[in-house]
């Protein structure tokens, strides 16, 4: 893929730039030991997680019809949240997001993590300053990102031929294909290589294969 070719970079947040697969399963696991249903290994986690969020509860087990998801949704995020503090970034980040701004490329914030959480996360990792907007969701329960994506477009009068879209799940191969956007996977996020690639030939194992 050649970069030279977009002025405009979308990058999705958890999973992509922030390696948060660890605390997820984590806290997953806690609610699962809870309620006496089979934990995740990281390998089952990658082939199951999806979107809608609620679908993904159902495929491990959890009855919503004797807890809301809702209920079920916000124990989950209390628990990320208290674990999110050890989180860290995938490795190459900064040196990446450093290259695409010195290419002059323009880039952007996509993520289902609620807006003031993802606003605070990206200044405590010290990346803020990379990003010219940065679109979150106005709650806590993973929604999908396609109405914040058209309304980054808006906001920003981008042009859909020069912006390429980076995330690591199928979900933003759907959104990038709805708007139009060029995308490209990373496969050490939230769903595997396998599943990736059956859907998109543009899947890199890693951030640092960006700027090989």
């Amino acid at each position: 893929m050649d970069f030279k070719h977009f002025n405009t970079i979308i990058w999705d947040w958890n999973g992509t730039l922030l390696n948060d697969v660890g605390i997820c399963i984590e806290a997953m696991n806690e609610l699962l030991t809870a309620g006496n249903l089979p934990i995740l290994t990281i390998d089952k986690y990658r082939e199951v997680f999806t979107f809608p969020v609620q679908d993904y509860y159902s495929e491990i087990g959890i009855d919503f019809s004797r807890e809301s998801f809702e209920i079920i949704g916000h124990d989950f995020m209390d628990l990320y949240f208290e674990k999110l503090p050890g989180c860290k970034l995938h490795s190459g980040v900064k040196e990446v997001l450093k290259v695409f701004r010195s290419a002059g490329i323009h880039q952007f914030i996509l993520s289902a993590m609620e807006q003031n959480a993802l606003e605070k996360s990206l200044f405590d990792f010290g990346i803020r300053d990379y990003f010219l907007g940065v679109y979150g969701i106005d709650n806590h329960l993973a929604a999908g990102k396609t109405d914040r994506a058209h309304q980054l477009i808006a906001h920003h009068k981008l042009n859909p031929t020069t912006t390429l879209m980076i995330g690591d799940t199928l979900h933003d191969l759907e959104v990038a294909k709805e708007l139009n956007f060029d995308v490209l996977l990373i496969a050490s996020g939230h769903q595997s290589t396998q599943r990736l690639t059956e859907k998109t030939p543009n899947v890199k194992n890693q951030l640092l294969d960006l700027i090989k």
